[in-house]
């Protein structure tokens, strides 16, 4: 089933569902469920019987193969780790072997390509689903463009992205595009208090107001860490930051930190989220993710001028780019806390 913030669109699915394009782009912030609806729209186009509400009935052969996993007209296009991370039934790699991709390899749009020179096996319908679709480097993207345009009769293309604008142009070209706004802040918060979701708030305001990012976060083991992060880096620079680096270094290769999936992106997205606050403060704006450390973000953006904490944020942001697979990752988290750390301890010289 669909959100409730989602009601608008699902309404448009349903009725655009006799002259839907053939491809679509799901774009919008991560946490607010592209992915649950485009299985959702999968499931309708795919069911046999689908119901007044425009939902798979669940009980048609075609539904019955879906939720098996085994309807051979649902094709799935995600990176190798996700397919992990999901329990998809990737292959298995031996111990010490190659760590899986995070990207789309143009093998898999090769593939694809393949499987789509044959007919439909359950019926004339067949969904192919990619997420993410910004996962996908140029020439890659350039062989799913193919076959987007030159589309096969028949295939319904969904594209679910967080980062539209990292498509080739000529890919979101091809596509129409449905934009998954956040939802609103009241319905949010009562969604995640049905959920009985503890620390509500908090979460909520760090995930940017995304209600499944917050979920997450709370069930995954994920707000334990935050809390963790927050006291840590609240710490610097009296803490000293080769120390801490050595501190998150053990962290991230901890049990617990793979058990919730904190990784070395993970963790400078929030150091960078950290830094976006003091920015805003210096600004005159408001603190978005961190509203209960209001006051520790306001003494240290006290002491910036807008170019350093300006500066320092476009440090982060650098080195977040990096993030995903750093040479050595001790050397990563040291230079990053290091920047971070003579960032906050310059004194304003001239206000702006």
């Amino acid at each position: 089933m669909i959100f409730e913030w989602q009601m608008p669109l699902w309404r448009r699915a349903v009725d655009r569902a006799e002259r839907m394009p053939h491809a679509l782009l799901f774009a919008g912030p991560a946490g607010g469920g592209k992915r649950v609806f485009a299985e959702a729209l999968a499931a309708r186009v795919l069911c046999a019987n689908p119901g007044s509400d425009g939902h798979a009935c669940g009980l048609c052969d075609d539904c019955l193969w879906r939720l098996a996993g085994n309807h051979p007209d649902l094709l799935r296009v995600v990176p190798e780790a996700d397919q992990e991370e999901r329990g998809e039934g990737a292959a298995e790699k031996p111990e010490g072997g190659k760590a899986a991709s995070r990207q789309i390899v143009i093998e898999q749009i090769r593939a694809l390509q393949q499987a789509l020179t044959t007919g439909g096996h359950r019926g004339s319908q067949r969904v192919v689903i990619v997420d993410p679709a910004e996962a996908m480097n140029v020439f890659t993207a350039n062989a799913l463009l193919k076959l987007l345009e030159e589309p096969t009769t028949n295939v319904q293309f969904l594209l679910i992205s967080s980062s539209p604008k990292r498509l080739l142009p000529t890919i979101r070209s091809r596509c129409q595009t449905w934009t998954f706004a956040r939802p609103p802040a009241d319905t949010a918060a009562r969604w995640l208090a049905e959920r009985q979701v503890a620390d509500a708030d908090v979460l909520l305001a760090f995930a940017g107001g995304m209600p499944l990012a917050a979920s997450e976060l709370a069930e995954g083991g994920g707000a334990a860490a935050l809390r963790r992060f927050v006291a840590d880096v609240s710490a610097v620079p009296a803490k000293a930051p080769l120390r801490l680096a050595g501190e998150w270094d053990s962290w991230l290769k901890s049990k617990d930190a793979q058990s919730t999936g904190l990784d070395m992106a993970t963790l400078t997205s929030w150091l960078q989220r950290w830094i976006a606050d003091l920015v805003s403060l210096r600004l005159g704006g408001p603190v978005r993710f961190f509203p209960t450390r209001l006051s520790a973000l306001q003494a240290i953006a006290d002491r910036l001028s807008v170019d350093t904490a300006l500066g320092c944020y476009n440090e982060i942001t650098q080195s977040r780019r990096v993030a995903q697979h750093p040479l050595n990752a001790r050397l990563f988290l040291e230079d990053m806390l290091l920047r971070y750390a003579r960032c906050i301890q310059a004194t304003a010289t001239v206000r702006r």
